[in-house]
């Protein structure tokens, strides 16, 4: 079978079942600590700070390996790259599970997300390669479905966990491993991809260490700044003056790279940079929404850590409804477009009904702001990839499916960074002015959406701006007169496979 060949459909059902397990366990190890977080910490004598970076050490290292999986994705079969990265997230799981102090946990946490990136990159690349653009819309549907009952579903698997007695938060982190080994077995079996290597491809490991660090730097800064240090500062100074350092070190590196780890030609293209820009708006809900949620339903609302997850599904609900239709009628259509407007809009929402929360608001307005949230995300996250996959050739699917993952996760890190931080200040404040706690927290929970539903804004901008697309019906591209510029200044037909790959 050639490269640009889909399989039977019945082939793509079976190997389907493995990805979308390895895609489950990714994200719920993301989403099933949040409820849990109050609980670990304390066990752990962590800190509100530390709060945050349990959950931001996933998604920034995450973040840094995605892309590279995505090269090696290029090099290697598809199929053992996503075991190994279940190896990976395996041995961060069983390191998070026997943690010692909340900061070996955020260290596990940290190895846990080099094999979440792995697995979220290369369920995406795999998917790709087996199925054509408009075919994928219907795919997109099981996958965006998965990712919404792992989103939500985590937070209400954590909850029981914690909640019974005979548990405990440590198989918060223990309970995937069984269903990680499951999804490698099946992936061994059902993947059958043929090895289409590129022989130009070199990994850049420069690019990714100094975008890692420029975000890792500013994120750190954001984390300590009010309270451990001034805002008027020399740590100030010298944190944010490192972060400039270093992302102009790593625009200089990728320009000259010559495989670079976000490629400038795909950065380049009109819809590839405003698919970046609604996903770190996706993004930032994502995760912002799941973490930030469960912990106003137990600190604020005196909900115990299961209710509060059942508390989140609304949420859940309307991720699941609104991917699935999406993807059917995508499929069906061909047509993206519309849907990616109508999801930020109630994204934007969903977002703005929740800023105005506080102590006292009544659950059910909290249920329909929520599902308005679900809808947006439903409606977005995969598509956005989607829109970017469609517009390139197969040779280029793996660059510009984990650079468009790369900026969603950014965004989900940097929205869980930043709006933690602002979060803790609020309540500080909140207090220090004679609020009661639970107070302080509500009010702080809808300052933070209140900034959500301005980053959403950008995603509406952006897929109001999208050209519209059809969603052709074979790998490569329907017009093989495009023209791209390689790198040497030549032109380029995009329709054509790349040195070293099958036809």
């Amino acid at each position: 079978m050639s490269a640009t060949d889909a399989p039977a459909n019945g082939h793509i059902l079976k190997a389907l079942a493995g990805l979308m397990l390895a895609l489950f366990v990714s994200t719920t190890s993301s989403t099933v600590v949040t409820t849990a977080l109050p609980q670990m910490l304390h066990a752990l004598h962590g800190s509100q700070t530390q709060y945050t970076w349990v959950v931001t050490a996933t998604l920034l290292t995450a973040t840094a390996a995605i892309p590279i999986w995505g090269k090696l994705a290029d090099l290697f079969r598809k199929q053992l790259l996503l075991q190994v990265a279940a190896l990976v997230f395996i041995a961060g799981s069983v390191a998070a599970g026997l943690s010692q102090s909340a900061g070996e946990l955020i260290a596990a946490r940290a190895l846990q997300g080099v094999g979440v990136g792995g697995l979220q990159a290369l369920v995406q690349i795999t998917l790709a390669a087996m199925i054509p653009p408009r075919e994928r819309g219907r795919y997109a549907g099981y996958t965006s479905s998965a990712t919404a009952i792992s989103t939500i579903g985590g937070p209400l698997l954590g909850g029981f966990i914690v909640d019974t007695s005979w548990l405990g938060w440590r198989w918060c982190f223990f309970i995937g491993i069984p269903f990680a080994i499951l999804a490698l077995i099946l992936v061994q079996r059902t993947v059958r991809l043929p090895l289409t290597r590129r022989g130009d491809v070199r990994i850049d490991y420069g690019g990714a260490t100094l975008i890692t660090g420029s975000v890792s730097v500013l994120l750190i800064w954001v984390s300590f700044v009010g309270g451990s240090f001034a805002w008027a500062s020399w740590q100030t100074a010298a944190m944010i003056g490192a972060t400039l350092l270093l992302a102009a070190c790593a625009v200089r590196t990728e320009r000259r790279a010559a495989d670079p780890i976000v490629p400038p030609r795909i950065i380049r293209q009109r819809t590839t940079m405003l698919a970046v820009l609604g996903s770190l708006a996706a993004g930032t809900a994502m995760y912002g929404a799941s973490v930030f949620l469960t912990q106003y339903f137990q600190i604020s609302r005196g909900r115990t850590a299961a209710q509060a997850g059942l508390l989140t599904i609304p949420m859940m609900a309307g991720i699941l409804v609104a991917s699935t239709v999406a993807g059917a009628l995508i499929s069906r259509t061909g047509r993206l477009k519309p849907y990616l407007v109508a999801g930020t809009i109630s994204l934007t929402a969903g977002f703005g009904g929740l800023s105005l929360i506080n102590d006292r608001t009544p659950l059910v307005l909290i249920g329909v702001a929520t599902v308005l949230v679900g809808v947006g995300v439903g409606m977005t996250v995969q598509n956005f990839v989607l829109v970017v996959q469609n517009s390139v050739p197969l040779s280029d699917i793996g660059a510009s499916s984990a650079t468009v993952s790369f900026f969603r996760s950014m965004g989900g890190t940097i929205g869980v960074a930043v709006l933690g931080a602002v979060l803790a200040r609020q309540v500080s404040s909140g207090i220090a002015g004679g609020a009661a706690t639970q107070a302080a927290y509500g009010t702080a929970t809808g300052h933070i959406f209140a900034i959500s539903a301005a980053v959403a804004l950008v995603g509406v901008l952006a897929a109001v701006l999208l050209k519209p697309v059809t969603l052709r019906s074979s790998h490569q591209l329907a017009d093989p007169v495009k023209m791209a510029v390689a790198s040497d200044g030549a032109p380029q037909d995009l329709a054509a496979p790349a040195p070293g790959r099958s036809s």
